[in-house]
């Protein structure tokens, strides 16, 4: 066991999200690392409702716990009386995940409630069971941002990453008030990998770039692509940061990605590279308007602070997904 994480064997752990895709992949690892951990995932799980745009309401699918052998509570963080239930286990550890994440929902109230009010409840939970609280955050907050982003230079363009830029500044506040708290905060960045498949089409390019090329057809890119730029960090490196944010040196926000910007050109050309393909790119018109041209963690507050640094370069962490990315291309789970 790596000294410079902690022992989750005989801790209670809750796992907000946890049918999400970081939620599931961070319940399997516990349990597999941690036998003798108790984890509990509350999720509200997939309705088949969708946003006006067409985009699911939520993610949360069975088929990523099919091998989870832990407790299980289907509840909306909207809902108190769900909160409630959590109230019969005495919490160690909370990674708290789930959220409206789809950065297209404009229904600013649904936003900040489903983000924002249920964060006051997760908080006051943690508190009152001693737990060490673990939060995801976003990229989001950064808006267009100039590169690399930087903790303190935030400007959302959205609802979801102003709620979650509240999120950040509420736990600052809390922790404040309650500093024998361990309360962390972590900005996700572009994450890909295993269990992203039921996000239909808020999944990463990569997945979306991998079924295309499955599927016969070159891959649809936008014009530009190759001057599109993003920090690409796989889903290992995201749970890895998540145990480590257990033992930060200091309460606060932390990005996660690999400080390493690189183009929607590049990860097409590195999935036909890797599926023997050779089809022609295609380019489409980008429809979008303040789209986001490039974006790179400054992750020096990662590493003092927790220790942080991203294992898996895009070529590793393709290539340790392709499997998946094949096996998902033919999968029909509703």
């Amino acid at each position: 066991m790596d000294k410079n994480t902690p022992d989750f064997n005989q801790k209670t752990i809750l796992i907000t999200g946890g049918a999400g895709f970081i939620g599931s992949n961070l319940a399997l690892h516990l349990q597999e690392n941690y036998p003798t951990a108790k984890i509990v995932v509350f999720d509200i799980f997939r309705t088949g409702e969708r946003w006006v745009h067409g985009s699911l309401k939520s993610f949360g699918h069975y088929a990523n716990l099919t091998k989870f052998r832990g407790d299980i509570i289907c509840g909306d963080l909207n809902n108190p009386a769900d909160l409630n239930r959590l109230n019969s286990y005495r919490f160690d550890y909370i990674f708290h995940q789930a959220a409206i994440s789809d950065t297209r929902v404009y229904d600013q109230t649904v936003v900040m409630q489903t983000n924002l009010n249920s964060f006051y409840d997760i908080l006051s939970l943690a508190q009152n069971h001693q737990a060490k609280l673990i939060y995801a955050s976003s990229a989001a907050t950064y808006g267009s941002c100039a590169s690399p982003q930087t903790i303190g230079i935030e400007s959302p363009e959205n609802p979801y990453g102003f709620s979650k830029l509240a999120m950040d500044r509420v736990a600052h506040r809390y922790v404040s008030e309650h500093p024998d708290m361990h309360v962390v905060g972590l900005r996700y960045f572009n994450v890909y990998g295993a269990g992203e498949f039921f996000k239909e089409k808020t999944a990463s390019t990569v997945l979306q770039f991998g079924h295309q090329i499955l599927s016969g057809n070159a891959p649809k890119l936008f014009e530009g692509s190759d001057q599109i730029l993003r920090d690409f960090v796989y889903i290992k490196d995201v749970v890895h940061a998540n145990i480590l944010a257990c033992l930060a040196k200091s309460n606060g926000v932390y990005n996660i990605g690999t400080g390493t910007p690189r183009s929607f050109q590049e990860i097409a050309d590195i999935l036909q590279q890797q599926l023997g393909t050779h089809f022609r790119t295609e380019y489409i018109p980008n429809p979008y308007t303040g789209y986001q041209m490039h974006t790179q963690a400054d992750l020096s507050l990662s590493q003092s602070e927790l220790g942080y640094a991203p294992q898996w370069t895009l070529e590793a962490g393709i290539a340790d997904y392709l499997p998946e990315i094949k096996s998902s291309f033919t999968q029909k789970v509703a």
